[in-house]
């Protein structure tokens, strides 16, 4: 993630300096979207990995799911089941009153599927599928995006940033023609002006561009509320089109570690110090892969070098392996509590809702996970803590909050 981040801060003085944003600081108006919210009727005030209790959705004042489409075909070209099961699901929430935007798989989906986007006959079966998901489920869904994040590295490997350039834009093409009034777009992770310069041939068929934003979760510098607005705009400037917010949120638990509890880490995998663990990475890896297989198997997936320099000096890393995070990773005003989350939407949400150029936004997310995902553990908060519930389904102060907000927005 350090590299990435650092190659998109390059990227975006290469393809887009910061001055061009300027005179988009003080626009007043963008025809474009205003349109489309009238199409929608209304700000998109969504959710994203909701739970089926439609009525608990809607009581928040939330009224888009953002779901992910299972790859729809196996290698023989028949349709897999998991499709037609995540289809009947949401027409379970269509029936419950919840509107869809629906996200295409990964690349490293479709290949596993047998179909490569790299190759003549992977790209053409690409776009067959591309036209069969957009007219299978026109009478479902509302908008479609074009998979996930790419330029994130473990969302886009093995392709490359061009072939995942390609990779979102012939599906673009490819469903433009049948659309009628689904909405077609893309994200990225944070503005990319990389990814989105490169798109732009692409952007004919887009009605909407989309960006993830998680200011305060994340890293240690830029931890402004305000930021959401400079990240936008910026996207805006560059793009041109109506923008929509497709990932964003706050962390409700987690801190620093203490050096006692930093040692206590170090000790569950038999050393005692993060010198000895470089000594002795062997057995430590050896140990982590008997305990924690999940975590394991990220590092033997993502380690370009030695494994401990991973483990300790790769930051996005690091803070996963001792479940904290670093202590200027908080926005002023919105502790990493239950109490600070809430703070953060009851903030944020009025000030997206007056961007002139915002479609609308899906929070991330509904629910608190019981394992990380990452690194699996269930006391990390990166990926256990997004949501507007608990893990068992008790309503956390964000609900309220959210609720209050959404309320207020048309």
């Amino acid at each position: 993630m350090e590299a990435f981040i650092k190659d998109q801060v390059i990227a975006t003085l290469k393809y887009a300096p910061v001055h061009i944003a300027a005179s988009y600081l003080k626009k007043k108006a963008c025809p474009e979207a205003a349109r489309l919210r009238g199409q929608l009727g209304g700000f998109i005030k969504g959710i994203c990995h909701p739970s089926d209790q439609y009525g608990q959705i809607r009581g928040a004042g939330i009224e888009w799911n953002r779901a992910d489409i299972p790859v729809p075909f196996d290698r023989d070209g028949n349709l897999r089941q998991a499709y037609a099961d995540w289809k009947e699901r949401m027409r379970g929430y269509r029936r419950g009153g919840i509107r869809i935007l629906a996200v295409t798989p990964y690349p490293h989906e479709f290949i596993e599927h047998g179909v490569d986007p790299r190759t003549p006959e992977g790209e053409r079966r690409l776009k067959e599928i591309a036209v069969f998901l957009i007219r299978d489920l026109r009478e479902i869904i509302e908008a479609v995006q074009i998979t996930n994040e790419q330029g994130l590295p473990r969302f886009t490997l093995p392709l490359t940033m061009a072939e995942a350039v390609r990779f979102i834009g012939v599906q673009l093409k490819a469903m433009a023609p049948y659309k009628e009034n689904i909405l077609l777009g893309y994200n990225s992770a944070g503005p990319q002006a990389d990814l989105h310069s490169q798109m732009r041939p692409w952007h004919q068929y887009c009605d909407w561009i989309g960006i993830d934003i998680y200011i305060g979760c994340f890293l240690e510098q830029g931890n402004f509320l305000y930021m959401y607005d400079i990240l936008l705009r910026y996207l805006w400037s560059l793009t041109g089109k109506p923008i929509l917010l497709c990932e964003f949120g706050y962390i409700s638990g987690g801190a620093p570690k203490t050096a006692a509890e930093k040692r206590a880490v170090l000790e569950r995998y038999g050393v005692s110090s993060e010198a000895e663990l470089r000594r002795d990475v062997d057995r430590v890896m050896a140990s982590m892969k008997a305990q924690n297989e999940r975590m394991y198997r990220y590092i033997m997936d993502n380690a370009s070098g030695g494994y401990a320099d991973f483990i300790l000096n790769n930051i996005e890393f690091t803070n996963h392996f001792y479940s904290q995070l670093p202590a200027k990773t908080v926005l002023p005003g919105c502790p990493h509590t239950p109490r600070g989350q809430a703070a953060f939407y009851r903030d944020i949400l009025p000030k997206l809702a007056k961007l002139p150029f915002l479609l609308g936004c899906f929070i991330y997310c509904w629910q608190d996970s019981g394992m990380c995902y990452v690194c699996g553990q269930a006391d990390c908060p990166h990926e256990t803590r997004w949501g507007l519930l608990t893990v068992d389904g008790k309503e956390k102060p964000a609900y309220y909050a959210v609720k209050d907000a959404f309320s207020k927005i048309s």
